[in-house]
């Protein structure tokens, strides 16, 4: 597979350094952007994650997180998915999310893994798969994904809405599928990105307002990776998607699920009962946590990071047991 070098910016990413990012491409032709941060040792590195991003997110997202890691011994791979970030984006108004059918995402996956044998990144792999991300990772882990254990956070395996909408917003984003009004946003969202014009109090995202400065300072110095609410199309698909994961059995995969006890973007309940249908998997419910808990105050964020750090060297270990 050829990659070739693409546009990152490493002084917002704030990761490794020798990050870099690359172009590579869906087998649909669809232009998609990943973003290699090495392991502080490549020599003696522990293996690699593969970090799937949420709804609206970049590879220069990461870059803190993929520092952590880098000191822990392991390389991070991230990418833009379609539609956001440097990515093709399919839209005429590109602010908009959209996807034509969510398991498209699953052709940015095999992308992404094309693009982890090109790099050469060592074994065994691990997933992180955040938001939106949790819902494309959950259905490559059932899918049989190469890993040897993955970790959710706030994961989109349903999307908050009141159980008195939730029958509208079904019907509502089928019509406008069915009568050629799927590209328009989705009640409530427009082309406003929520980093770039939000304020910090009561957002949904990070009670820590260093974070939410670092996530607001890359979209402000980089607008091309806005991205404002999701398409009546997307929403349409997504809760489709989350309601086909629900019904499969979770996989025989050690398993780590974080969500915060303030969680007000994805539907809660169905992160406990998956959890509770995974053999050996682990829910810890972060006090005062909201969305974004890789993003959330330092006491919080090592949590994650220390506990993911933890399951990814001991699956590590069982791994080169039974090599």
């Amino acid at each position: 597979m050829d990659l070739t070098s693409a546009t990152f910016h490493a002084d917002l990413a704030e990761g490794p350094a020798e990050a870099r990012a690359f172009w590579t491409q869906a087998d649909d032709g669809l232009r998609i952007r990943v973003a290699h941060y090495p392991a502080r040792d490549a020599d003696s590195a522990r293996g690699s994650v593969l970090l799937f991003p949420g709804r609206t997110e970049y590879v220069e997202k990461y870059g803190r997180t993929a520092a952590v890691m880098a000191g822990r011994g392991y390389h991070t791979l991230t990418i833009d998915w379609r539609g956001q970030g440097l990515a093709d984006r399919m839209l005429e108004d590109r602010r908009a999310g959209h996807v034509e059918v969510f398991e498209d995402y699953q052709r940015d996956v095999a992308a992404m893994l094309s693009a982890a044998e090109a790099l050469e990144l060592p074994r065994p792999w691990h997933m992180i798969g955040h938001s939106m991300g949790g819902a494309i990772g959950l259905r490559a882990v059932m899918d049989g994904l190469p890993v040897a254990s993955c970790v959710f956070t706030g994961p989109m395996w349903g999307i908050h809405i009141s159980t008195t909408v939730r029958p509208a917003a079904w019907a509502l984003t089928w019509s406008s599928k069915h009568v050629g009004l799927g590209h328009l946003f989705a009640p409530g969202t427009g082309t406003e990105s929520y980093t770039a014009t939000g304020e910090f109090e009561d957002n949904t995202l990070t009670t820590d307002p260093e974070m939410w400065d670092y996530m607001r300072r890359q979209v402000l110095a980089q607008p091309e990776l806005q991205l404002g609410g999701p398409s009546m199309h997307w929403l349409h698909e997504a809760l489709a998607e989350c309601r086909g994961l629900v019904r499969r059995p979770s996989p025989d995969l050690p398993c780590l699920c974080f969500v915060g006890s303030n969680e007000r973007i994805v539907d809660v309940p169905r992160i406990h009962d998956r959890m509770a249908r995974w053999p050996g998997g682990h829910l810890d419910v972060l006090e005062g946590g909201e969305h974004e808990v890789l993003m959330e105050r330092p006491e919080l964020r090592d949590r994650v990071l220390s506990m993911a750090i933890d399951q990814f060297d001991g699956a590590g270990a069982r791994t080169a047991l039974t090599a």
